[in-house]
């Protein structure tokens, strides 16, 4: 997979997500920011970005995507 290919399936599953994924087509990283982790622990943030990727992990597609998630008053600092 390609690193835009990934980011469009976070960008899907999480409409209005600021998406940037780096990788080298097995082993991603993607910083995502959200609205949607507002309130949420750092675990619940994560299932919900992979949740956005499941179905290419599970046929193995895609081998490995670390996450950080942010709400956007996280992101600004």
């Amino acid at each position: 997979m390609e690193p835009e290919a990934v980011a469009n399936l976070i960008r899907a599953g999480l409409p209005g997500a600021e998406v940037t994924v780096t990788g080298d087509g097995a082993h991603f990283e993607a910083v995502v920011v959200s609205d949607a982790f507002d309130g949420l622990t750092p675990i619940k943030k994560q299932r919900l970005v992979m949740d956005t990727v499941k179905p290419q992990i599970a046929s193995g597609e895609l081998h490995a995507l670390s996450i950080k998630a942010l709400t956007p008053a996280q992101a600004a600092g």
